[in-house]
């Protein structure tokens, strides 16, 4: 009896171990299985951004892609130790990337860095950072020149790309004919114009090399007409316009969002976009909504192409990364 009690606090003891030990386990097999799942997804947006990119040229040879954010796609697997994927790095001229340096406050990603570095010679990289206060500016820039990278640092009352700064770095007239000719862009993209003509009006006389803004205007797609406007700098230079488009993510205020979808909704919405009530996370894999996006006449990049754009900025291709996290 004397033995089997002090036995029994020793069992308890190594039970508890045991549990701890368990779940300790199964955190680690389940974080396992989701890097795995995530790396999967990535290789699947990597061919996705590859499929869109060659449908692209095949109507302008020399249409520009830029995907913004995912950095590691531009590596094999998703291995920065494995090389960069050629195939990808085909695909694409230039990589957008946000809160790089600037989160707000000055917070470097050392990780993302390592990963842009061995491509900056290569390719062009755009950065919007986000600070929070204005006197940081000057910082952020330097950061960027000394990186050999474009900057577009935005304050609180420009988060959502909604305002056209004051300045323009390295303001110049040479024409830009290609992304790399670039010394500066302009990301525009949640201007709340209810008229084509009011757009127009605000950009025109905009001296940015490149522009990235939405196709719409009020759900109105803008046209190769409401484009030659803007095509050329205020100065005379010319510039390059670029489409932004969501590929990871479904807009609620797209057009080809349906009503229905709010009872019987396509199994590839798949999660809630935190902080972006109007955006949901989507299973890109899935055949319906790669054919929103390319490979047909109604799809939202033969739009792109038909208004005649020089480019598209894909955004949300993180998407192989959000979905498991």
């Amino acid at each position: 009896m004397f033995q089997n009690n002090k036995c029994k606090p020793f069992a308890r003891v190594v039970s508890f171990k045991a549990l701890v030990i368990l779940s300790l386990t199964m955190l680690s097999f389940s974080a396992c299985m989701k890097e795995r799942k995530s790396q999967k997804a990535g290789m699947t947006m990597q061919s996705f951004v590859e499929s869109i990119s060659d449908y692209a040229r095949s109507y302008d040879p020399g249409f520009v892609i830029i995907p913004q954010n995912g950095e590691e796609l531009l590596y094999r697997n998703l291995a920065y130790q494995e090389g960069t994927d050629p195939l990808f790095m085909d695909a694409i001229d230039g990589m957008g990337v946000e809160e790089l340096f600037y989160d707000g406050t000055y917070s470097p990603d050392n990780y993302r860095l390592k990963l842009l570095a061995a491509i900056s010679d290569k390719k062009t990289i755009l950065v919007s950072d986000y600070l929070n206060d204005s006197s940081d500016l000057n910082h952020d820039l330097a950061l960027c020149r000394d990186s050999s990278f474009l900057a577009f640092p935005r304050t609180p009352e420009n988060y959502y790309y909604n305002k056209i700064p004051q300045y323009i770095i390295n303001e110049n007239s040479r024409d830009i004919q290609k992304l790399n000719d670039a010394e500066n862009y302009l990301y525009f993209i949640g201007a709340p114009y209810e008229k084509k003509e009011d757009l127009i009006a605000a950009l025109k006389d905009d001296n940015h090399d490149l522009l990235i803004m939405d196709l719409f205007v009020a759900e109105k797609a803008l046209t190769a007409a409401d484009l030659a406007q803007l095509k050329i700098k205020g100065n005379g230079g010319k510039r390059l316009l670029i489409a932004y488009i969501s590929i990871g993510s479904a807009e609620r205020y797209r057009y080809y969002w349906q009503k229905e979808w709010r009872l019987h909704h396509p199994r590839w919405l798949r999660k809630s976009y935190d902080g972006y009530k109007d955006e949901i996370w989507v299973d890109f894999e899935d055949s319906e909504w790669q054919s929103i996006i390319y490979g047909n006449d109604s799809s939202y990049m033969h739009r792109i192409l038909e208004a005649g754009f020089d480019g598209a900025y894909l955004d949300n291709v993180e998407a192989y990364y959000s979905l498991y996290h």
